[in-house]
Formats: C-alpha cells, structure tokens, sequence
C-alpha cells in the first residue's frame, strides 16, 4: 500500500502558496526582496509531496512497475512513473511564476515531449529508434524557438552548426541522466543538486530568468527525494530521468556563462554537469572496445552494471555511500565552475580546470579499479 502521510499538510502548503498572490502575501515579499527563487522551490517542492503517491497509485493501477532481475538492486516491485509528480510540479512553479520568454515556451514544449515520450516508455514500452526520433524532435523543437549553441556570426552556417550541436547536446544529456538512474536516489538527487548551482550562478549574474526555471526543478528533485530515497517508494522512470537531464541541458544552453572567455562559457556547464557527461562517455567508449554495442540502437538499450555508480558499489560502497559521494565530487566540479567565472587570471582559470582534470582522473582510476573487483570476483565464484 503506498503511504500518503503528510498528504493533506503539503496540500495546504501548496494552496496557500498559490493563493497568495501580489500585491501583499508570501510571493509579493520574495519578489521584493530578491527571494523570488525561493518560493518557486516551495512551490514545486510542495506539490511533488502532494503527486507522487498519487504517481505511485496511477503506477500500480496502469501496471507501470519495475521489477526485480539480475541487474537491479530492488528485490520488489516499484511503480516507475514518479517523473509525473516531477513534471507537473515543475509545471505549477513555472506557470505560477507567470515570466514566459520565447526560449522558456521551447523549453516547456521540449520538456512535455520527452516526459510524454519516456512516459510512454515505462508503461508500454518503445523501441530504441522511437525513443531517439522524438527525443531529436524535442531538441529540434528548442532551437526552433531561439535555444541553442552561440557560435560567431562569421562563421560559415554558423547557425546550422549551432542546431546541429545543440541537438546532439540535449540528446546525449537525455541520455546520460537516464543511465545514471540506476540506484534509489542518484538522479534525483543529482538533478537537484546540478539545478541548485544553475540557480546560484544564475542568480549571481542576475540571470533571473535561468534562476526561476533552475529553482523549479531543483525543488521538484528535491522533493521527490521523499519517496526515492533508499530503499525507494517510488522510481522516476524514463519520463522522470529523461525530462530531468532534458531541462538541465536547456539551462545549460540558456545561461550566459561568460561574454568574454571562451574557456569559461565552454567550462560551466560541462563542469556542472560533469558526472553524468564523463559516465556517458566513459561508459560508450568501454563497451565499444570489448564488444558489448555495436551501434546507436544498441547503444540506447544496453541496460549494464558498468556505470560510475555500479562501479563504487562493487568496491563495496551501499546505495546511500554511493550517492554521497558522487554528489561530493559533482558539487567539488560545480564549486570549480562557480570560482572559475570569478578568477581574474588566466592562470587561475587554467589551474581551476587543472583541478578539474584531476577530479576526473579520480573518477577514471575508482571506474578502472570497480572493474577489476568485479572482474576478480567473477573468477573466484
């Protein structure tokens, strides 16, 4: 049976805080002194309490379960479909907030199609090349309305360049937050804690617009934490992961990252988002070489226990250790993306990716040796 405690104290929340509008009450305060993020977040953070049991029941009603095999780490049946409750909160927090630029329009119809798509996905199941049109389809869908990579206007189709790269950006961020969706918590948690440095940066660089969208979906992630944290009520699904690493790959081409250095603009984003980008490349280029894929279908539905995750929890880390220390190591790269917009020198900038690297290095040698623990015990059984 799934709990629903604390259901009827989150509604109320949920309508006072919809109910107070300007001029006067909660939301006219933030505005006026600078907190606006703040009751976003309250917002989405209060109605994913209030939806997800109701996502929960709708997923054991339609069948959308995700059961127990050899390469999951849950010994029971869990409903699949908690990114309804993520989407939708993030929905009521950007709606409520009233702001619509062109760009945010790309991105709210970008978003509806990917959760639909991975929504979908988890109840009835799609093929890969299904999977891989429409999540095209919704990155095409965002450089339509004006998102999308900023290349010099000199340069020869440079915009053609610009959507061509933006869509690879977005699908390969699609896919690099559903593949590291493979223990209670992770993703959640990463997407709360990678729209939470959005946010700051954005706010810092009087960015309000990028602030506002990061500030939804970091209390959407936030709050889902409450019934997917281990051992987990309630999975985010392919609608829950795929809309998440979607909207984050959009911030990422939203924000202005720096006007003046490239280094910096480029480095921003792939530092915040540096895990899941590393574990996606890392990954691919490992089941290349020993065989495991052989192109882009088997690629988007080769379902191993070879990611970063996987990897710390063979050399003995639990789910909960696992997810700290990942998250560590991704805000360590978000610090380094938030000090390097500020470091005058270019040498300070250089040293700044240096320690990055090293970061990396990190990750590389723990992923090399979680594969011979692995490889080590398979010869001992």
């Amino acid at each position: 049976m799934i709990r629903r405690e604390g259901g009827f104290l989150s509604f109320l929340v949920l309508a006072l805080l919809l109910a107070l509008l300007p001029p006067g009450g909660f939301s006219a305060w933030t505005w006026t002194e600078g907190l606006r993020w703040s009751y976003l977040f309250l917002i989405s953070m209060f109605a994913v309490f209030l939806l997800a049991p109701a996502s929960a029941w709708l997923g054991v009603r339609i069948g959308a379960m995700d059961l127990p095999g050899a390469r999951k780490v849950h010994s029971a049946p869990v409903p699949r479909i908690g990114g309804a409750a993520v989407y939708l909160a993030f929905l009521a927090a950007v709606v409520r907030n009233q702001q619509f630029s062109r760009e945010i329009y790309g991105i709210l119809l970008g978003g509806t199609i990917i959760f639909l798509l991975g929504f979908f996905d988890d109840w009835k199941g799609l093929p890969a090349r299904t999977r891989l049109f429409w999540q095209t389809a919704a990155a095409l869908s965002v450089t339509f309305f004006g998102l999308h990579l900023s290349l010099p206007a000199d340069l020869p189709f440079s915009r053609t360049i610009a959507t061509v790269l933006s869509v690879v950006w977005l699908v390969g961020i699609v896919n690099a937050f559903n593949f590291m969706d493979g223990i209670d918590g992770l993703a959640s948690t990463m997407g709360a804690v990678c729209a939470l440095l959005f946010l700051g940066i954005g706010w810092k660089s009087s960015q309000y617009p990028l602030s506002f969208i990061s500030a939804a979906l970091a209390g959407a992630c936030f709050g889902f934490l409450r019934m997917n944290w281990r051992p987990a009520r309630l999975f985010l699904g392919d609608c829950g992961s795929t809309f998440i690493g979607f909207i984050l790959g959009c911030l990422a081409l939203y924000g202005s990252w720096a006007t003046d250095n490239p280094a910096v603009s480029l480095s921003t984003p792939l530092l915040i988002l540096g895990i899941p980008i590393f574990d996606i490349i890392y990954t691919t280029i490992s089941r290349l070489r020993n065989g495991s894929i052989k192109n882009l279908r088997e690629w988007l539905e080769y379902a191993g226990r070879d990611h970063f995750h996987h990897r710390l929890m063979k050399l003995g880390m639990s789910v909960e250790q696992t997810v700290g220390f990942i998250v560590v190591l991704n805000i360590c790269l978000g610090l380094g993306a938030w000090n390097i917009r500020h470091t005058a020198s270019t040498t300070g900038t250089w040293l700044l990716l240096a320690q990055s690297v090293l970061i990396f290095l990190v990750v590389v040698a723990l992923m090399i040796l979680g594969r011979e623990v692995a490889a080590e015990k398979g010869r001992t059984k």
